[in-house]
């Protein structure tokens, strides 16, 4: 099975729209905030040839099955493992599943592991650009170059599984082979896994994670997963691997009692949000918050993490834990870590499309909120963090989320709301959203742009409406897909 930080789509190339939308809106590109030289979202390849040889790559992945349609069986992955010489099982990884925060996470993790100077291989999904986001090696994305040898150089073994299985290896099947791969290849020294969908079936799950991480647990494709946390919380759990050590970040008692019990059955140890590491303290602090965090070893303190959210410094203690299981604290060492590598490396933390302010005056804030737990917590850290007294929402879900708990999530605080679509097939129809959308904010506040740019163009002239000076503001969400679209209108892909 395959996924999402938080969402699945068919992530991989996008669709014939994504060419308008890259050649950008010049009225929105006006008072950008220039990219930040840690920015890590890569546009097109600037070389014509090199982006032709992209788009001709991610053609060929877009005809396999997408992510959105799942077979779970690990037949086709464990195929092509074996053929490359199980590459997978050249390294130790971090494998990281839950339903919110695993790709923030992951990032967190991945900064801790190169402060303390590994090479590190990092695998996330889904992007919010580029295809190339999604293998990471040392902290960067993979080169365009470096993607299309890779996916060439693994073709013939991919079409040697395809003709050995009932069904062709998936669009994320394929690529998670290419991210072991690359990882093999580099040499890496600790993959940083986080699972598409899921945990059992996932195809990430040929690895055998010496450190297994759980997210918070909440309700999100319980069509495929269950309708219940202590369900989802099943499929989940099978990443917990004999003798491994499990990160379990808060959970519903139902969830964590399952993930409890397949830890017992897997002689695993056990470090718990709460009990064992959690946060002690948190401000909100210029551009971030500072923490103080209980790791497995000790104290950590005056630790700035550029990250908005309380959920955010949750997924700091999950990341700091899960770092200092790899290094054997808590169980050979009771020590901490060197304070000020850790403090180094969580003041370098990027979380694209994650509250992440892409233009001021007034300011617009991109959030990638899919679910209504995910909803809820950035409501909650747009609250705490930026004061707005008008916030504008621009929300374009894709049709198969719990929509109506997302609009409910974002009511208290969107004193408007524009809703709109996205460029893909997956996006909710828009008079289907509009209505939904009326029956939960009233029809005063609601308004209608069936296209994206449009849609952005409303919610900044409803916000400047308001005066300079009056606090307004707009938070762009509902999707990965929407925010990364919005993210290259507004001037910063």
């Amino acid at each position: 099975m395959n996924d999402a930080d938080d969402e699945t789509g068919e992530q991989g190339p996008r669709e014939a729209d994504m060419a308008v939308i890259e050649a950008g809106s010049r009225t929105l590109r006006t008072q950008v905030t220039p990219p930040a030289p840690e920015d890590d979202v890569p546009a097109r390849p600037a070389d014509p040839e090199v982006d032709r040889e992209l788009r001709a790559v991610e053609e060929e992945l877009l005809g396999r099955w997408p992510e959105t349609k799942l077979d779970p069986s690990l037949d086709r992955m464990n195929a092509l493992m074996d053929i490359l010489g199980e590459p997978q099982r050249s390294y130790p990884s971090i494998h990281i599943t839950g339903t919110n925060g695993k790709t923030s996470t992951a990032r967190m993790v991945e900064r801790l592991l190169l402060a303390f100077e590994l090479r590190t291989g990092r695998y996330t999904s889904p992007h919010v650009q580029s295809v190339t986001e999604r293998i990471s090696l040392d902290g960067r994305p993979i080169a365009p170059e470096k993607f299309i040898e890779q996916y060439r150089d693994l073709t013939p073994y991919i079409g040697m599984v395809d003709q050995s299985q009932p069904h062709r290896m998936s669009f994320f099947e394929v690529l998670t082979g290419m991210a072991y791969a690359a990882f093999a290849d580099a040499p890496v020294d600790v993959a940083v896994v986080e699972v598409g969908m899921g945990g059992s079936w996932d195809a990430t799950n040929v690895v055998d994670g010496q450190v297994a991480v759980v997210t918070p647990i909440a309700l999100d494709h319980t069509d495929r997963l269950g309708e219940t946390p202590g369900e989802i919380a099943g499929e989940k759990s099978g990443i917990i691997k004999q003798g491994a050590t499990a990160i379990l970040a808060q959970q519903p008692a139902d969830a964590a009692q399952v993930l409890l019990k397949k830890a017992v059955e897997v002689d695993a140890t056990v470090a718990r949000e709460g009990m064992e590491f959690g946060v002690l303290h948190r401000e909100v602090a210029v551009g971030g918050q500072m923490l103080t965090l209980r790791g497995l070893g000790g104290e950590y303190e005056q630790v700035f993490l550029p990250l908005h959210g309380e959920h955010q410094a949750r997924n700091a203690a999950v990341a700091l834990a899960a770092v200092e299981a790899f290094f054997g604290i808590g169980s050979m060492h009771q020590r901490t870590l060197d304070l000020d590598t850790v403090r180094g490396a969580f003041a370098t933390v990027t979380s694209p499309g994650r509250l992440e302010v892409v233009r001021r005056s007034p300011t617009v804030v991109l959030d990638a909120a899919h679910n209504p737990a995910g909803a809820q917590v950035t409501a909650a850290a747009i609250s705490e963090v930026f004061g707005f007294t008008h916030l504008v929402g621009v929300v374009g879900p894709s049709g198969d989320k719990d929509v109506r708990g997302l609009l409910e999530a974002f009511e208290p605080v969107f004193a408007e709301v524009v809703v709109t679509r996205n460029s893909t097939s997956r996006a909710m129809d828009v008079d289907e959203l509009a209505a939904l959308a009326v029956e939960v904010f009233g029809e005063d506040r609601v308004q209608v742009e069936t296209r994206l740019d449009d849609a952005l163009e409303a919610a900044i002239t409803l916000a400047e409406e308001e005066g300079e000076y009056a606090g307004a503001g707009v938070l762009v969400t509902g999707s990965v897909i929407t925010v990364g679209e919005a993210r290259l209108l507004l001037g910063r892909g």
